[in-house]
């Protein structure tokens, strides 16, 4: 598949990645704000009970695993830059739309869960596009490390510097404003990704393998050969099954946390905001650490002690909410997030080497299903948990549940990576 310039010169493949950086930067800034309002919004505008709120997640991320496959398939074939303009133009109305609803009438519950389901169908397209458009814009695939290394690193500062913004901006002008300014940071993500240099696409008709048969059946001949890919590979399916597992428990403190900070601790907005930004502080360090822990470990070894130690984090933060201790989360999730941030970015970049540029698309499409799908599980699982145990026992669920990643992780190529001795691991490293 074409959509950059085949001539592109490497500083034109780095203004296109600046470009799309730096919209994405603010587009992930803009969701922050609504990391912490939007469950506060569901219980000041829809008035929403905390078991009903934590069921927003799971209507944002219910579509991937209702679209998630054949959306990955459907990547593959069209126009990649034109996929995410329309979705950031599609964000933009439905968050502009949760504001006024919220603003001059009153807005149900059922409403902003449709509304969210609608931004999760948007938000389906996007990621998958977003997550194979690196490999386009570098064709040599030389920078990636260091391009998802920058993308890793932004996410990771939007993840401290979001929170502790939304905080007093919610405390000063009131929840609504962080919706506005999440649909202001859409409509910049599409004018950023309107600028970058590109040519029109060409369809690559090999990508239509069998042409006597309809595109419903191409679509899912392809799906079935993602799949097939993903789990034939020694390493994708430990790295993505490991993944599906942390995320589903995971989901059951990232939905609960600012409700238990709210109701269980009694914090204000503004202290919300600084506990939850406060959390994400070990991310950029383990991304700024994970290139030299992999040339130091190997591929394997760095993936197995990022997932330790963002687990073992994660498993403190409901032994911490025991003694209403708000400085050991903010510690347990420093921890969580140094091993987060060196696992992803060493993840990433293995599973784009890794896929054929005509599949990339597919092995995204698998990967979101299971991940970001596991979120919209975790959530209704935790809304049941919340329902009928509190937020407490949610906590503790998905602290210990996270420990059970490791068990698919080590296993296949992974395993037998670690078995191997140091020197014999970076000697196939490099």
């Amino acid at each position: 598949m074409s959509l950059f310039n085949k001539k592109t010169a490497p500083d034109r493949g780095w203004y296109n990645f600046n470009l799309l950086w730096a919209g994405q930067t603010l587009s992930l800034l803009g969701s922050q704000f609504v990391v912490v309002g939007m469950p506060l919004l569901a219980l000041q505008f829809a008035e929403a009970s905390p078991s009903q709120a934590v069921l927003l997640p799971f209507m944002m991320y219910l579509p991937f695993l209702i679209i998630g496959l054949p959306v990955g398939a459907i990547v593959d074939r069209i126009n990649i830059r034109r996929i995410m303009m329309f979705c950031d133009g599609v964000q933009t109305i439905i968050y502009l739309t949760i504001f006024f609803l919220s603003i001059f009438f009153k807005i149900k519950i059922y409403m902003l869960m449709g509304l969210v389901f609608l931004s999760g169908c948007a938000n389906v397209f996007f990621q998958i596009s977003y997550t194979s458009v690196l490999p386009i814009i570098f064709k040599d695939k030389a920078p990636l490390q260091k391009g998802n290394a920058k993308l890793c690193f932004s996410e990771s500062m939007v993840n401290i510097v979001g929170p502790f913004l939304a905080g007093p901006l919610i405390s000063l002008f009131g929840v609504t404003v962080a919706v506005a300014a999440n649909s202001l940071s859409f409509l910049i993500s599409l004018m950023t990704l309107g600028l970058i240099k590109a040519i029109d696409y060409k369809e690559d008709k090999s990508t239509f393998r069998h042409t006597s048969v309809s595109v419903f059946r191409a679509v899912l001949d392809d799906i079935i050969v993602g799949i097939r890919f993903v789990f034939g590979h020694e390493y994708l399916e430990p790295i993505f099954l490991c993944g599906a597992m942390y995320v589903l428990f995971l989901t059951t403190i990232d939905t609960s946390l600012v409700l238990y900070c709210k109701s269980v601790l009694g914090l204000s907005s503004y202290q919300i905001g600084l506990v939850v930004g406060a959390a994400a502080a070990g991310f950029p360090l383990g991304n700024i650490l994970s290139s030299p822990i992999v040339n130091k470990l190997s591929f394997a070894r760095t993936l197995v002690l990022g997932a330790t130690i963002s687990v073992c984090g994660l498993v403190f933060i409901p032994i911490s909410g025991m003694y209403n201790s708000v400085i050991g989360i903010i510690i347990a999730c420093v921890i969580h997030g140094f091993g987060e941030g060196v696992f992803n970015p060493v993840a990433l970049t293995f599973r784009q080497k890794e896929s054929p540029a005509k599949m990339l698309g597919r092995v995204n499409s698998v990967h979101r299903f299971l991940i970001w799908g596991a979120i919209s599980v975790g959530s209704l699982i935790n809304s049941i948990v919340i329902h009928f145990g509190g937020l407490k026992a949610a906590l503790w669920i998905g602290g210990c549940g996270t420990l059970l990643c490791l068990i698919p992780l080590v296993r296949k190529g992974i395993k037998k990576d670690l078995l191997k001795t140091h020197s014999e691991a970076l000697h196939e490293k490099k």
